[in-house]
């Protein structure tokens, strides 16, 4: 019997086999691509953290101990590829002569450098003169000094005599931050900034100009053993930090007091963990739905041969089939259809992971293979089950009368009589509401705790929203089907003419399969929608991000001590490219005790260089705000954290101590007008914004810190490249393309380029599937009764009139329910995954040529499938397509 069964389906129903397999496969390839997606970002995300470290290890070595023993002990930890030992010794100053003139530093640090440093650790040090050897500046200190190569400097140390020294090059410290860390600094005491006096020499030189100091100030003069370590870490951020950090304190045991480890590989592995977590969150949020979708398109397929297998079972059964062995059928059928899904879909998956991804595999580990290879074959055969099986030996059970009935009420769905639909989308509702304030995080980080962890909880908003949305728009159609059968009649009449009123009733008869695929196709097109606008919102906002680090398409930075003004911005417009130039004064400011970064801004400019977003400000929006700048010069917007430490009230008087020219501090007053939650370049906690002019003013310093200057979004390195040459090596010069490659806040660290490519793909697919094949098969079902209804005189016009208008209520309801769930969808997905947006979008970017894309080849599909299955229906013998069904 399995044998005839078999022939059977393959001679008959070869089309629909296929489709079930197809439908399997999508959602096997749409998880395993997802999967490729997972384990690349995680990989990606560990190499990333590992390689943008120059230093992987800074210990410490305590007073006392023999720099040279702790260096062979670190040398001797496995993992450990080189080691250098490091001086640092405290300046009273730095004085030159130069140009007649003489220029003297406050403190700072003379840091001694081993021969070959420079190579063993690249990122550490960038030469801007010279050739990276002898006697070294900073960037900002041979500024400050006016010096450069050839030129003596004059080292102060605490009760020695000055050391004069030859420059021999000016170099730049990009990681100077980590590089001058205070190496066992007490939790909560936050980082140190770095020096802004530092010369560098040769370790025996440096040696020779601290031996008297290392005498008589020991503790003045300290070392450090820097170490590079092996990055052959395990490809999940999580699992690397724990091997990372495992190995720094075992190095801090095995020193025993004599030296302390500074771990950056592990601070910057710790920071890529929550990455990996919000890429986990992604796969969850994007990639479930689509898996969903296309197991409800199997079931489709299935479900639209439904009543032709109930009278084939129905045939077995009367002729002697038991129940098991009907059963046992549909067992082989679903074995089938999940092998077959399974292979093809890991088989296509591999592809499109190859083409999106560069990979053709779940990573690196086999067991990590192996893992997603059985996850994404158990979700086929998950499928296959559900689809294939169940409504099979559910069918079984019937009685071979039931079986062979053609006709009939079925009984109204359990769901639309609870008003389940109503039930899920309150519960998305109660989600909504409770992620709408700033206590809600994603991803948590519990005091004390080293693990992180997701909040899944808030997963079922989005769920919930899409499956409510999906049963409310299967009520919708039935209720217009069942009590609005004028109004389809009427919406039918203009193309059906006579044959309206038997349209409607020949729709309301089949109302199910209708609704059916109405839903279908909304679901289908609400998770295209919503996909493709999440990830356009995650693309403009990973730009803002850019943005607000970097300041400007590109941002020209004063060093410290400078005196140029805002009418240098004049010079930097009329570099080739630049659109326009707007100064950016930058201050540190006494908010009582407090130390915070003050910006001042011109109000009616700024926005010409910097798109201000209203999400940056609470109190008004942004041109409103900075409009009260302007009339009000001495208006301040600051921070929330600042509203909330000194309990502050619109109105208020905020007296602030900022430096004059000369140094001094003076009290500025100024009137709190709103808050700013975000500005270019300021830090993320606590820092103010206020009028520039009123800032100049009262400090008698109109010096600038910054200039932002507007490229219109494209050739920022071409215009970085020309402003540098214009302003010398003094300022600094980033352009927004460097650091969006670099920066890391929550998400923006991962490229969602290959998975934007993969989920889009798919959606169309879905889409078209949903609209078109799904469309085609349950016509086709229905050849029996346009066969009647040719029998009883019904011309070809008038038979396409019947398929066209199911298609046409099948797209026009499905298209505007979808559109709406979509769009409900999209705000949700972008409130409920916060931290993915630093910071949250003003509002949300719409992809109008992929919605207009997909919408048009959806309707593409449905028209081929209405235009191809009337044509059939019309050019078929009445007589032998009766005596065929």
């Amino acid at each position: 019997m399995t044998r005839l069964w078999w022939r059977g389906l393959l001679r008959r129903r070869r089309g629909r086999l296929a489709g079930a397999v197809i439908g399997t496969a999508t959602a096997v390839a749409l998880l395993a691509a997802l999967g490729m997606f997972l384990a690349t970002s995680k990989a990606s995300m560990t190499a990333r953290a590992a390689s943008g470290v120059g230093v992987d290890w800074q210990v410490q070595v305590a007073q006392g101990a023999d720099p040279a023993q702790v260096a062979a002990a670190v040398a001797a930890e496995p993992g450990t590829i080189a080691t250098q030992v490091v001086g640092f010794a405290a300046t009273t100053g730095l004085s030159a002569t130069t140009g007649g003139t003489t220029q003297t530093t406050g403190p700072g640090v003379v840091v001694g450098l081993p021969a070959g440093y420079a190579a063993t650790f690249p990122a550490e040090l960038r030469t801007l003169t010279g050739d990276g050897t002898g006697v070294l500046l900073a960037q900002q200190t041979a500024a400050n000094l006016h010096a450069g190569a050839g030129d003596t400097v004059s080292i102060g140390l605490a009760g020695q005599s000055p050391v004069d020294v030859t420059v021999a090059g000016v170099v730049d410290l990009p990681q100077a931050d980590s590089f001058f860390q205070t190496v066992g600094a007490p939790a909560g005491s936050g980082p140190t900034a770095p020096p802004d006096n530092v010369i560098l020499l040769p370790a025996d030189q440096f040696a020779a100009a601290t031996a008297g100091l290392a005498s008589t100030r020991p503790d003045l003069v300290t070392a450090q053993v820097h170490a590079a370590r092996s990055h052959a870490l395990p490809a999940d951020p999580a699992a690397a930090y724990v091997a990372a950090s495992g190995a720094a304190h075992h190095m801090d045991v095995t020193l025993a007091g004599a030296g302390q480890v500074g771990d950056n590989l592990g601070a910057t592995l710790d920071a890529a963990r929550s990455d990996a977590l919000y890429a986990q969150a992604l796969f969850l949020f994007l990639g479930t739905p689509g898996a969903v979708l296309a197991g409800l398109l199997t079931a489709t397929l299935t479900a639209t041969g439904a009543t032709r297998r109930r009278r084939d079972q129905a045939l077995l059964r009367s002729r002697g089939a038991s129940t098991r062995a009907l059963t046992r059928l549909a067992a082989v059928e679903a074995g089938a259809v999940a092998v077959g899904g399974g292979l093809v879909g890991l088989a296509l998956a591999a592809v499109v992971g190859r083409i999106a991804f560069g990979a053709w595999g779940f990573g690196a580990s086999a067991l990590t293979w192996l893992a997603w290879t059985a996850t994404a074959l158990g979700v086929g055969a998950l499928v296959a089950a559900l689809t294939v099986l169940v409504p099979a030996r559910r069918d079984a059970t019937r009685t071979v009368a039931a079986g062979r009935r053609s006709v009939g009420r079925e009984p109204r769905p359990w769901w639309l009589r609870w008003w389940l639909d109503l039930w899920l989308l309150a519960g998305a509702g109660v989600v909504l509401w409770l992620t709408r304030g700033d206590t809600y995080h994603l991803v948590l980080a519990p005091e004390g705790v080293s693990q992180l962890s997701v909040s899944y909880w808030v997963f079922a908003g989005p769920a919930l929203l899409w499956l409510g949305s999906g049963l409310l728009t299967w009520r919708l159609a039935d209720a217009l089907l069942t009590r609005g059968r004028p109004v389809v009649a009427a919406a039918a009449r203009p193309f059906a003419g006579p044959m309206a009123d038997t349209v409607a009733a020949s729709l309301s008869r089949q109302r199910r399969p209708v609704a059916r695929a109405v839903v279908l196709l909304a679901l289908a097109l609400s998770f295209a929608a919503s996909t493709a606008t999440f990830n356009a919102t995650y693309r403009q906002q990973a730009e803002v991000d850019a943005q607000l680090t970097n300041g400007g398409d590109v941002t020209v930075t004063e060093p410290p001590g400078s005196t140029v003004t805002a009418d240098a911005a004049a010079q930097l417009a009329a570099v080739p490219g630049v659109r326009a130039a707007e100064p950016l004064l930058h201050r540190y400011a006494y908010v009582g005790s407090d130390l915070q970064d003050l910006y001042g801004v011109q109000p009616g400019s700024i926005g010409t260089a910097v798109h201000l977003q209203d999400s940056w400000f609470q109190g008004g929006s942004a041109p409103q705000l900075m409009s009260d700048l302007a009339a009000s010069p001495d208006n301040i917007l600051v921070s929330a954290e600042t509203v909330k430490d000194f309990q502050l009230h619109p109105g208020d008087t905020l007296k602030l101590r900022l430096p004059d020219a000369n140094g001094s501090l003076v009290t500025v007053p100024f009137v709190y007008a709103g808050v700013a939650t975000e500005f270019p370049t300021a830090p993320k906690d606590s820092f103010l914004v206020a009028n520039a002019d009123y800032v100049a003013a009262q400090t008698h310093n109109p010096a600038v810190g910054a200039f932002l200057l507007d490229t219109g979004g494209v050739n920022q390195a071409q215009v970085a490249d020309a402003v540098r040459a214009t302003v010398g090596t003094g300022p600094q010069v980033t352009a927004v393309a460097s650091t969006r490659a670099v920066i890391g806040s929550s998400l923006t660290a991962v490229d969602l380029a290959g998975l934007t490519r993969v989920e889009l793909a798919f959606a169309v697919a879905l889409a078209v599937a949903a609209g078109g094949l799904v469309l085609a098969l349950a016509l086709a079902e229905r050849r029996r009764t346009f066969a009647l209804a040719s029998a009883q005189g019904a011309s070809p016009r008038q038979l396409r009139a019947m398929v066209g208008a199911e298609a046409g209520f099948v797209a026009v309801i499905g298209g505007l329910a979808g559109a709406v769930s979509g769009w409900a969808l999209s705000l949700m997905l972008v409130r409920v995954l916060t931290g993915v947006f630093d910071p949250p979008p003003d509002h949300l970017a719409v992809p109008w040529p992929y919605l207009a894309t997909t919408a048009g080849i959806t309707a593409a599909a449905i028209l081929a499938a209405t235009a191809g299955f009337a044509a059939w229906v019309a050019g078929r013998p009445v007589i032998s397509e009766i005596k065929e069904l």
